[in-house]
């Protein structure tokens, strides 16, 4: 029996567009669902619920309730829903990248593009695209 790849696993807790999506409008702080119905262009109430149910379930988001009658609640990620963020940055950089669009991620302070690299906290070296086969998930 095969185990499934470590790729494999994060599609499966968050791997549709609409998840997606709905943690890239979570990143700025908490939200309600209408704030995230509005956030998310294009996205039914129906599959805006659904999918808040299975990333609450998959524990990338958590909600606070801010009413009780009715019950309505607010949406933050957890620290594991924040950790996506750095791969949603890369995803949208390549993504405007093929897309034709000059936007690049910067550094605020100033206007640089910042640049994503691999590095090794043991050995202190920063690995380059051509060591890719160097890696490996254990």
């Amino acid at each position: 029996m095969t185990t499934a790849s470590p790729l494999s696993a994060a599609l499966a807790r968050v791997g549709d567009r609409w998840s997606l999506l709905i943690v890239d409008a979570l990143l700025d702080g908490p939200r309600r669902f209408n704030e995230l119905q509005e956030a998310v262009e294009g996205i039914a109430p129906n599959i805006l619920s659904r999918r808040l149910s299975d990333l609450e379930r998959q524990g990338v988001l958590s909600t606070t309730p801010y009413t009780t009658r009715p019950l309505r609640v607010t949406y933050e990620l957890t620290a594991a829903g924040e950790e996506l963020a750095s791969a949603l940055r890369l995803l949208a950089q390549w993504g405007s990248a093929y897309a034709g669009e000059a936007s690049a991620i910067r550094h605020e302070a100033c206007g640089t593009p910042v640049q994503a690299r691999w590095h090794c906290p043991t050995c202190g070296r920063t690995l380059e695209d051509g060591e890719a086969s160097d890696l490996s998930y254990v």
